[in-house]
């Protein structure tokens, strides 16, 4: 992104502090792709089928967020390069054709979820029907421009006040739900991998939806450009400063998105399975069981709230991170508002069919759908982004250590085996057991 490379300066011999305040930023961008629509499907399906089990799946696939992004930040400090120019560099045309349009994919899937949430969102709030609703989601490009044009100090702000919104509104929830905490089937025993998740097959199948809609793949590119905004120095003990920084700033802000999913999951467990509703797995009917499950007039407009700042803050980084793959996977520019327009144009065409046809169960079919389309595009992006950070010719004395690249190329085999898991059951409902 040219337009905001090296434009926030770092202060040279500041206090640690300082230098960190003034990389904060990049990793809140990249960590409301963490707690977007398609993750509220998961994770309410998830807490009202099987109570507070599937929070240690919460918890790993944060952990793993954590671990790509600080690659994804790394490769643009060290080389100047985002993810999508490395890999135009280093593939032939064919291989860089094929991963530009998995990426593509990957941002239309995300741009379809973040249209449908905001459509609901709007519907439950004001009764927008859902068509109308998702016509109006397209006029967000108006205020990305406006805000692209004020500085990128405007979008990091306005992204980082609505977590924070969505944070004092979920904990306002979970304080009406009063979840079960400490005891033998409590949050705390959740957080931990229990025998089920091998041998119940519909545990096994939402986890793995949770790892799809958690780890999503526009946002390793986008990490690795948009940490070049920041200006800072050259050399050795600058840029190892850089990248540590940079760990910091997405690290605090993923624990942050891992607060917000563990609450989406904590507050379907206390409201759903602990009163019998196991079959909720759409926002509409959490949002109509809320107020009577919880007594509390508030929580449902709360929830509703959350859900519009959490489709908001899914578009600006969408619209990000789709500038970042076009130019650099093609090196071919083009005005923002026009980028946005095309990605939200084919977003809305299927959202529009899928409501006027089907209705609400069209709408939850869709969202569950760009998920899985999400899960099959993750490890195009995981591979390549694994493997140029352990390069010595690359990264210099910045690549990665022989542990970080155990880890990280187990990850990419585990992630690619439980994607491919994921479609297979998918497309082929048969083969699932229960």
């Amino acid at each position: 992104m040219p337009e905001v490379y090296r434009t926030i300066n770092v202060p040279v011999g500041a206090s640690a502090l300082r230098r960190l305040l003034a990389f904060v930023g990049p990793g809140y961008l990249v960590a409301v792709g963490y707690m977007d629509p398609g993750n509220w499907a998961t994770d309410i399906a998830g807490g009202a089928q099987y109570n507070y089990r599937l929070m240690s799946v919460v918890l790993i696939s944060s952990l793993m967020a954590m671990f790509l992004q600080s690659l994804a930040a790394k490769i643009g400090i060290v080389t100047g390069r985002d993810l999508a120019q490395a890999c135009r560099e280093s593939y032939g045309k064919k291989a860089v054709f094929a991963l530009w349009i998995s990426a593509e994919v990957a941002i239309i899937a995300c741009d379809i979820a973040e249209v449908i949430g905001a459509a609901i969102a709007l519907n439950l709030l004001f009764h927008i029907p859902m068509v109308a609703g998702v016509v109006l989601t397209g006029l967000d490009v108006l205020l990305v421009l406006g805000l692209q044009h004020r500085g990128f100090r405007w979008i990091e702000t306005l992204v980082i006040t609505l977590i924070a919104s969505m944070m004092v509104i979920f904990f306002i929830e979970i304080a009406y739900a009063r979840p079960d905490w400490w005891g033998g089937h409590g949050v705390v025993s959740g957080m931990m991998v229990h025998s089920d998740l091998i041998r119940n097959h519909g545990m096994l199948y939402i986890a793995l939806g949770i790892v799809g809609a958690t780890v999503m793949p526009h946002n390793l590119y986008l990490h690795s450009s948009i940490i070049q905004s920041r200006k800072f120095g050259f050399s050795k003990e600058a840029l190892k400063d850089a990248i540590k920084m940079a760990y910091l700033d997405s690290s605090i802000a993923l624990v942050l998105a891992f607060f917000v999913n563990a609450a989406i999951l904590i507050l379907a467990a206390a409201a759903f399975f602990r009163s019998g509703h196991h079959d909720v797995g759409s926002i509409q009917s959490a949002y109509r069981l809320l107020t009577p499950l919880l007594g509390a007039s508030l929580a449902t407009p709360l929830f509703a709230i959350a859900l519009l700042a959490s489709g908001q803050n899914s578009t600006l980084t969408g619209t990000m991170a789709g500038q970042v793959v076009l130019e650099g996977f093609t090196e071919f520019r083009i005005k923002p508002w026009a980028r946005r327009l095309i990605s939200r144009s084919i977003a809305i065409v299927p959202a529009i069919f899928a409501v006027a046809l089907y209705g609400q169960n069209g709408t939850d079919n869709l969202l569950i759908g760009s998920q899985v389309v999400l899960s099959i595009q993750l490890s195009f992006a995981v591979i390549p982004l694994v493997q140029f950070t352990g390069d010595p010719a690359r990264m210099g004395p910045f690549a990665n250590g022989r542990l970080t690249r155990f880890i990280g190329w187990t990850m990419a085999i585990v992630i690619a085996i439980l994607n491919i898991y994921l479609v297979t059951t998918t497309l082929f409902p048969g083969l699932q057991t229960n």
